[in-house]
């Protein structure tokens, strides 16, 4: 091996190490990684610089600003809020259709501020029926994640395969190409929650408002606790260390919102505004139409769409920065660097060529069921963003060495790279329905590994169909 090739492994081994470990922001880690690469040689400035404005971070920062936007006009809370008075009135199949239709904003909108606002209202609505919200809750987060798959935009994961693919040599994704895929996933998963995956977690409405109350005593009774330790603290240090400390907890992101704290989420809400809702969702429109038709690509129309939001006064420059959501945006950057350091050392090729000894005797859709089943462990252990370029450039060189298109593959990886639901970790939605569900680890991994194994085999039915090898 190359010094290359052994500094690249040796990082990527420490990133992904730190990233199980979970004690160091995801951010962090990637940037730290990049910046090594970067000192050691083993990459350029330039292809840094390439990561940092690469298309899908460009794409992403737009998007962003266009949903925050919308979720600032009241518009989302106002649709979902009307989605369920109906529910309401029709009972139990009403929660299921708002459930669906939150996956469908999915497909074109950041699921964390969907399920924020719609996790509320199901569960009132669910106690009014007298049903238990943990036959809603957990299927509400499953289904916002399954709505990311079907479009290119849906989720952080699809653009940056997308990216990933167009510095290997491939040619870039359409916005709807990946849709028939990710609909016969989404539609398969779904089913199985409303019909199997859901009554499994259905218990009386007085068993979950024992524990609401029990949870609420231990939550009442550690919040003391912190307060004392923080009074404490002022009599010995009556200096400003705890305000620095409790700054440093809200820059982080609202470290409450990633423990599912449930009061975070009766103030999502905003106010409805016509003028500003009106805009935001004509740029919108017209950001999706201008990439679905190919008018121009998917990061001009985003960009386009986010800057013409401040100019037409929908929501201020300082709004704009605020919904950027740049730890996202810096993570995607600094694992980018890595997967370009993967493929330009040639470590991607090795790795597909240690693949192939063991797979080519089985062809390629085996070769397109194992590669699915490793992006779909790592998913559970690392951020899909992490395993999207971890396994990308390993997807491209594996189809070539078979002599395939390697397109198939890439749509592998970007569903299997999402579709991870074993654990409560795995996805922030998953862990703001935690608490508010009461749920525990165990109903995670009953509910989550059954659908893991049924969207697997549904994936590799629906993607040789629509992307023939």
């Amino acid at each position: 091996m190359t010094f290359d090739q052994i500094a690249a492994l040796a990082i990527l081994t420490a990133v992904v190490g730190v990233l199980i470990h979970g004690r160091v922001r995801a951010d962090v880690v990637a940037l730290t990684g990049a910046a090594t690469l970067l000192l050691l040689g083993v990459v350029r400035p330039v292809e840094v610089q390439g990561a940092f404005a690469s298309p899908a971070v460009i794409a992403l920062a737009g998007l962003f600003v266009i949903a925050y936007a919308i979720e600032l006009s009241g518009l989302l809370g106002l649709m979902i809020r009307e989605a369920t008075k109906l529910a309401a009135r029709v009972g139990a199949v009403g929660v299921w259709a708002v459930i669906g239709m939150c996956g469908v904003l999915g497909g074109f909108l950041n699921n964390t501020p969907v399920v924020v606002l719609a996790a509320p209202v199901i569960r009132d609505v669910a106690q009014s029926l007298k049903l238990s919200p943990k036959r809603f809750l957990m299927p509400l987060s499953h289904v916002s994640v399954l709505g990311g798959l079907m479009t290119l935009i849906g989720t952080s994961t699809n653009l940056l395969v997308n990216d990933m693919a167009r510095n290997a040599g491939q040619p870039v994704f359409t916005l709807f190409e990946i849709t028939p895929v990710g609909l016969s996933i989404a539609v398969v998963g779904g089913l199985w929650l409303y019909f199997v995956g859901a009554r499994q977690l259905g218990r009386s409405v007085a068993a979950d408002e024992a524990e609401q109350a029990r949870l609420a005593e231990m939550e009442e009774a550690r919040r003391k606790a912190a307060a004392e330790t923080a009074a404490r603290r002022r009599r010995i240090l009556p200096f400003n260390l705890p305000r620095l400390g409790e700054a440093r907890t809200h820059a982080d992101g609202s470290g409450d919102a990633h423990l599912g704290d449930v009061a975070l989420f009766g103030a999502a809400d905003r106010p409805f505004h016509l003028r500003r809702a009106s805009i935001a969702l004509g740029v919108f429109v017209a950001v999706v139409v201008a990439a679905g038709l190919g008018l121009v690509p998917i990061a001009a129309s985003a960009f386009a769409g986010a800057v013409a939001l401040i100019l037409l006064r929908v929501i201020t420059a300082e709004e704009a920065y605020a919904g950027l959501r740049p730890e996202i945006l810096l993570l995607i950057a600094g694992m980018v660097v890595i997967g370009i350091a993967i493929e330009v050392t040639g470590l991607a090729a090795t790795g597909a060529h240690m693949l192939i000894g063991v797979i080519r005797p089985f062809g390629p859709l085996a070769a397109l069921i194992i590669l699915y089943g490793v992006t779909l462990f790592a998913t559970e252990l690392l951020s899909n963003a992490t395993v999207a370029v971890l396994i990308t450039p390993i997807a491209v060189a594996l189809a070539e060495s078979l002599g395939v298109d390697p397109r198939p593959f890439l749509v592998c990886v970007m569903m299997a790279a999402s579709a991870a639901f074993a654990t409560p970790f795995g996805y922030q939605t998953n862990v703001l329905v935690f608490q508010m569900g009461n749920y525990s680890y165990m109903d995670f991994v009953r509910v989550g590994v059954p659908l893991n194994l049924i969207t697997w085999v549904a994936a590799m039915i629906a993607i040789p169909i629509f992307f023939p090898f």
